[in-house]
């Protein structure tokens, strides 16, 4: 017997791109919405474009998006009746779901019962190894004590993975090549694990060498009714989480896809699931797969599985929370083409992908793809919430084609003001063996010279472009014609690289650029606010810029660059200022570990401090040997890019070497 549960208003209890993603099917299904923000994204999109947005709490998660009682007290305000968790934050957290059922409110996603099964790695392993789902060999026992882990390492062997026994998104999670490092990435994972999802309980799974991430898209009804919609490829990862996916993966065949959706499937309906979830393999060479984890909520990457499906899984989720049954069976789905989605996130990936918050001085969104996103110029990137800031999406007839369209979508994306991980993802696409469809989760870590590194040519090019539009943009354009045409010396901090170009103005917005042996005569045209046409040795193209004091931010052949004029700056002591002994914070972020005390002895390159920012533990090591002499942070400070963390007083060999 069917059993209907209509809603009419959906509290959304997530925020950006995913919360205006929920919003376009919910809104175009007839349902009103509401959006919750903290004061952090008091003036951000999602809570602008809401029929209805209420403020939550402060800034940091736990005090506003994680914030159980704050949240529902929103959905008694507003005339919620249903809320829909998105993905992140609470989307797993079976104690939001069970509150909001208690509360007369429609959890779109699963039970509660089924959360708690399936959020905690060790209970989901068991249950579906009972399913005959193959599982990882490892550990998941109660006992949780540092030495019974350390002795079920020795049993697993190594190299193993340590794993957060609570949530997922690659937070608490480490590899261990051998028992000597085992400690370290114990107490890492525990912190990163404590801090993301208030629980510190480890598993640990013999690590499966060179492996595909392959996953496994499902749907179910309250009617015992489950189906699968193939799988995504995620192999391709920094710090275990992904930044590439793709649908269909390349390494699997019609037969191995049976196979792996009737295991999803079977797992789905052993549980009961109800509503959209996924099931997370590794897929070793010889084609045998093992279950790692299930994700019971939608995933950021869905929108690759709808691509080739041309269903709407957000519309499925409402659905199935309506209480109506699942509409196709599973002969009704049907695969079309290929599908590529990449993540844009506010990162350096030439220094460790290290996030970064700001403002984003310029966005504009490419044309002829699918871009999931709550940017626009000016907006705030916080240092609170996750890196990513958008995704894009494309389709084609074959993976080539999607990967064609992708690359040339990234190429327009403008994203000026805060390092991204723009460049590296067209090289990751360009790469010969993501090109032949071979990548697997050490893709990155294999070919990271060659992804991390940039153009000279490019980077020559940029360079004097935006010695040009420095010079055009700072009102000195135009030359006398009586006057000689004496060369304008300019000292340059492109990408953190020493440039010094020579100008030669030439008149009608021509100007001849001297770098080192390099000659460039550059002509800049059609110059508007943010824009322009450049002309470059003959070659006329576009680029997109935005100017604030002397940094200019470029956008030029896909690449964006940050230009500092140093011309009239003080000289500095660069090896003086880096030896100082003083440990600076890299990042915005919060102090989760204070390894050392005043007074204690410190060699160069030993942990000191480690923060935490965009949901990543960044450690913090001693630039030189000595002793530390003050200590300017404790345990959960907030401290700000460049703050001073501590201060090494440097041993008198350090202090008497010639600078």
């Amino acid at each position: 017997m069917q059993v209907s549960t209509p809603f009419t208003k959906i509290l959304i209890a997530n925020r950006g791109e995913i919360a205006l993603r929920i919003m376009r099917t919910a809104r175009a299904m007839g349902y009103r919405t509401v959006a919750v923000y903290s004061d952090a994204d008091r003036n951000v999109r999602h809570a602008r474009e809401a029929d209805e947005a209420v403020r939550i709490g402060e800034p940091a998660p736990s005090q506003s998006y994680l914030s159980i009682p704050a949240i529902l007290a929103t959905a008694r305000e507003s005339g919620a009746d249903a809320v829909h968790p998105g993905y992140g934050f609470l989307a797993e957290n079976e104690a939001f779901a069970r509150a909001c059922r208690e509360a007369g409110l429609i959890f779109i996603g699963p039970s509660p019962q089924t959360m708690a099964a399936m959020g905690d790695k060790a209970a989901a392993k068991l249950i579906l190894r009972q399913a005959g789902v193959p599982c990882i060999p490892g550990y998941e026992g109660e006992g949780q004590s540092d030495a019974t882990l350390r002795d079920e390492a020795e049993k697993t062997g190594f190299p193993m993975m340590i794993k957060a026994a609570a949530g997922g998104g690659g937070r608490g999670m480490r590899l261990v090549a051998s028992a000597e490092v085992f400690d370290d990435a114990l107490r890492s994972a525990r912190s990163e694990a404590k801090s993301a999802f208030g629980d510190d309980r480890m598993i640990l799974e013999k690590a499966i060498p060179d492996p595909r991430h392959v996953e496994i898209q499902v749907l179910g009804d309250r009617y015992g009714a489950a189906i699968h919609l193939g799988e995504r490829d995620c192999s391709v990862q920094r710090r275990h989480q992904k930044l590439i996916e793709e649908a269909p993966s390349p390494a699997v065949s019609p037969a191995l896809r049976a196979r792996m959706g009737e295991t999803a499937v079977a797992a789905a309906k052993a549980i009961g699931y109800e509503g959209a979830g996924t099931l997370e393999f590794l897929l070793d060479p010889s084609g045998a797969f093992y279950f790692m984890e299930m994700n019971t909520r939608l995933q950021v990457e869905h929108p690759v599985t709808e691509a080739i499906t041309g269903l709407d899984l957000v519309e499925l989720q409402l659905r199935i929370a309506a209480g109506e049954p699942l509409p196709i069976q599973q002969q009704d789905v049907r695969f079309k083409g290929s599908a590529i989605e990449v993540r844009l996130c506010a990162e350096d990936p030439q220094h460790g992908f290290i996030p970064e918050s700001g403002r984003l001085a310029l966005w504009r969104a490419p044309q002829g793809a699918r871009v999931e996103h709550a940017l626009e110029s000016n907006a705030e990137i916080p240092p609170f919430y996750d890196s990513m800031i958008a995704k894009l999406i494309c389709h084609g007839a074959s993976r080539d084609e999607a990967r064609r369209k992708l690359i040339q979508a990234l190429d327009e994306t403008v994203a000026l003001g805060v390092a991204t991980n723009q460049a590296f993802l067209s090289r990751c696409l360009e790469d010969p063996l993501f090109v032949l469809g071979k990548a697997t989760t050490s893709f990155i870590a294999a070919r990271a010279a060659a992804l991390n590194a940039s153009s000279e040519d490019g980077e020559a090019r940029a360079a004097a472009i935006a010695a040009a539009l420095l010079y055009a943009t700072s009102g000195r354009s135009g030359v006398s014609p009586i006057a000689p045409r004496l060369p304008i010396r300019m000292q340059l901090m492109v990408d953190g690289r020493s440039r010094d170009p020579v100008l030669t103005i030439l008149g009608g917005g021509r100007t001849h650029v001297a770098l080192g042996e390099r000659r460039f005569d550059i002509a800049v045209r059609d110059l508007a606010e943010s824009a322009a046409r450049v002309e470059c040795d003959g070659l006329t193209e576009s680029a997109a810029f935005v100017r604030h004091g002397e940094t200019l931010f470029l956008h030029y052949r896909g690449v964006p660059h940050r230009i500092e004029d140093r011309t009239l700056a003080p000289a500095k002591n660069s090896r003086e200022a880096a030896s100082d002994g003083k440990i600076r914070a890299a990042l915005t972020g919060r102090v989760v570990a204070v390894d050392v005390a005043v007074g204690d002895r410190v060699q160069a390159g030993q942990r000191v401090v480690t923060l935490e920012a965009m949901k990543m533990e960044h450690v913090h090591a001693a630039p030189v040997s000595g002793r530390i002499a003050a200590l300017r942070v404790r345990k959960d400070d907030q401290v700000s890019a460049q703050g001073i963390l501590a201060e090494i007083e440097k041993d008198e060999a350090d202090l008497m070497a010639p600078t």
